[in-house]
């Protein structure tokens, strides 16, 4: 989503198709062709009624922590790395960095990194009861228990027993803490993620909560982020696996089809040989849809 959490209208997620990926699969190179109804279209149906999930995992508590991190020198420039003040000469030491994830653990060395969203990639959240859901999470808000219903996306389980195996696992949402740490205590049963970044650790920039991949530590030419918003990867577009926002649809398989395709990216040297081939696709696809006439 645009700021990676359920609540956000539609027809804010910008123009960006999903990339079809799934057709680039065998060989790497083969050109993409027609784009997957799952991948092409958000969803079947249309969210329902969440305009206060909105003001409280996307706007509550806006002035908090994650402001700290200010607006980008340019539009798809990261945050400059900090530097600190030498009191004992008067002068600036040298830059320090902090990255946000801490070392590579030793049985993930040769894996790349996949930084995976939360809202409407994995899961859906409603403050609305919904008679099926997999998850109940208490909440707590300005002294009072909410109770947020969670819909697991089809074969979220399946996909991230898979993304463990393959790869050194990241969850980044831009949700508050209070929420998204007890739901991926209750999604992640194996232990996949290795760490998990909240909104603080997102940069704000025009708006929204901006996932840059830059701060994590990790040789980009090795990192891929999983995002149902364009607006998440902004600064790495070439390091993006689009997937369609997912609400409610139960017969949805993106998740499962994706696997082949992250099998086959795992193996890669760089996944910058994949991923920019497959956003040039995009943007000729894109293109072309543009082009078709609606009365035809």
């Amino acid at each position: 989503m645009l700021i990676d959490l359920p609540a956000i209208d539609s027809a804010m997620y910008g123009t960006l198709a999903p990339v079809c990926y799934l057709d680039m699969m065998v060989p790497l190179q083969a050109k993409c062709q027609d784009v997957r109804r799952t991948l092409a279209t958000p969803s079947v149906k249309k969210p329902r009624g969440r305009g206060f999930l909105s003001s409280f995992f996307c706007c509550f508590g806006g002035n908090s922590a994650s402001h700290q991190n200010s607006t980008p020198s340019s539009p798809i420039t990261p945050s400059p790395v900090p530097t600190t003040d030498d009191t004992s000469n008067g002068t600036l030491s040298k830059p320090t960095q902090k990255y946000l994830l801490g070392p590579v653990r030793q049985q993930e060395m040769n894996k790349k990194c996949v930084v995976i969203d939360l809202d409407e990639t994995l899961v859906h959240s409603s403050f609305r009861p919904v008679s099926n859901a997999d998850f109940i999470v208490p909440v707590e808000i300005d002294g009072t228990i909410h109770q947020v219903y969670v819909l697991k996306r089809p074969y979220v389980d399946e996909y991230l027993q898979k993304m463990g195996e393959l790869f050194e696992c990241v969850l980044f949402t831009a949700s508050l803490a209070k929420y998204a740490d007890p739901v991926a205590d209750l999604l992640d049963k194996w232990g996949v993620f290795q760490a998990r970044l909240f909104r603080e650790s997102c940069v704000f920039h025009r708006g929204n909560y901006v996932k840059d991949l830059s701060r994590l530590g990790r040789d980009l030419d090795k990192v891929v982020i999983v995002d149902n918003s364009p607006a998440s990867y902004i600064f790495h577009p070439d390091n993006a696996v689009p997937v369609a926002s997912w609400f409610d649809d139960m017969s949805d398989r993106e998740l499962m089809d994706l696997i082949p395709f992250f099998e086959t990216l795992s193996k890669v040297d760089s996944v910058y040989s994949v991923l920019k081939n497959a956003n040039v696709c995009t943007m000729n696809h894109n293109s072309n849809t543009d082009m078709i006439d609606v009365n035809t």
